[in-house]
């Protein structure tokens, strides 16, 4: 294409010059005054000697590469003097961190607990309680363990609690944590409030539980880690990590004004309770979480098409009774992870995200429709008008 336009231009220019008017159209590329738009117009009408010799085109080029010399050794060093100033930034972070190591309480010392404990305990002391004794699991990683869910809130002196039940018991859990906590207040003052932390995997029913039983006085941070015990087995590092910071001193603060909460508020209450929760969040950031600041409404609708879906199919799937063959595809084979790996996990996890997501029955409708659809193609391809039935096509008649 280049060089049909090369050889339109050279044809212009000659019957230009045959009618005299090349003055004419010199004139009008003279008020072409930037170097780099004239360089272009030249290489895109070049005189009639250039078709046969590339010396003209060689020179400019050269002049382009020239240009450029130095300019990838000045980025190399700017790269190095970023990475090494972030790595300082993070060393400083790090001190800081463990200047005043928070102690964090976990609620829920199931499985997920201890996954999240394990890490916890490299930056402050872990306390756990559960329905279940783990007073031996919880030990051999170094975490403290309370037989009751009342010593774990009136004993302990806990900056953190991290709500780590199944979301089919969640609002059980808080009914029986909000008693304890404002005897812990009337015994140890308003100061002594833990901030309350949500790991569930829907996002809008504990926010508004936690909004609608707490004290006012906690503060309130919704997370979701979106990653487990078999998904992160070998670390958090590229794990993707979502939140809302909730509530900070009584005042619910807007999702969207995230990274200005200390712009609404310059309270010493609310300059600690803010000082608390990113203390918390830099646990996560440290580990290699990707940090996704996002309010609860969006984070469902968009897990429910996620998420939920990848639950429900792996679900599907693993009913079907699918299993290894000889000649498995490799597509094939992450089918069966898809399978091992969602049914790994509780049936309550996948009907608390059916349940506590309004989006989720939506989600099931248009994955119904979708098939409905796509079977619908087949049937028409292969000249059937009906239904399909365990593998014996029928038409409308029979269905009838």
């Amino acid at each position: 294409m280049k060089l049909l336009i090369t050889f339109i231009c050279i044809i212009s220019i000659e019957i230009a010059k045959q009618h005299c008017v090349v003055s004419a159209w010199s004139q009008g590329c003279s008020t072409i005054t930037s170097t780099r738009a004239t360089i272009q117009h030249q290489r895109l009408l070049p005189t009639s000697s250039s078709l046969f010799s590339s010396t003209q085109s060689n020179d400019e080029d050269d002049i382009t590469i020239n240009s450029n010399n130095g300019e990838l050794e000045r980025l190399k060093k700017e790269e190095q003097r970023l990475s090494s100033l972030l790595d300082s930034i993070r060393q400083q972070k790090l001190a800081v961190l463990r200047s005043r190591p928070l102690s964090i309480g976990i609620v829920g010392f199931g499985r997920f607990g201890q996954f999240i404990a394990q890490s916890f305990t490299k930056y402050g002391n872990v306390v756990g309680t559960s329905r279940t004794n783990y007073t031996d699991v919880a030990s051999e990683m170094g975490v403290k363990y309370s037989l009751t869910l009342e010593s774990f809130v009136l004993d302990e002196d806990l900056d953190v609690i991290v709500l780590a039940t199944s979301i089919v018991s969640f609002k059980d859990t808080v009914l029986d944590l909000v008693p304890l906590l404002e005897k812990k207040m009337q015994l140890k003052g308003a100061g002594s409030y833990p901030l309350i932390v949500d790991v569930a995997s829907v996002k809008e029913h504990p926010r508004n539980i936690l909004l609608d039983l707490l004290p006012e006085e906690c503060d309130i941070l919704c997370t979701h880690p979106m990653f487990g015990p078999d998904s992160a087995k070998n670390g958090w590092r590229g794990q993707t990590f979502v939140y809302e910071k909730t509530r900070i001193n009584k005042v619910i603060l807007d999702p969207d004004f995230e990274g200005q909460e200390n712009q609404l508020d310059t309270s010493e209450e609310h300059v600690e309770g803010m000082d608390r929760m990113e203390r918390f969040l830099s646990i996560w950031e440290e580990e290699g979480c990707n940090m996704i600041p996002m309010a609860c409404s969006d984070h469902d609708s968009y897990s429910a098409n996620s998420q939920f879906i990848t639950h429900l199919v792996g679900r599907i799937l693993g009913i079907q009774g699918l299993k290894a063959t000889p000649i498995d595809t490799t597509g094939f084979q992450s089918v069966l992870r898809l399978i091992e790996t969602t049914n790994a996990d509780s049936f309550d996890l996948f009907y608390g995200l059916y349940k506590y997501n309004r989006n989720s029955g939506y989600t099931i409708g248009r994955l119904r429709g979708a098939l409905d659809d796509v079977v619908g193609a087949l049937l028409q391809r292969d000249g059937v008008v009906g239904v399909f039935d365990g593998g014996n096509r029928k038409s409308d008649d029979d269905a009838k």
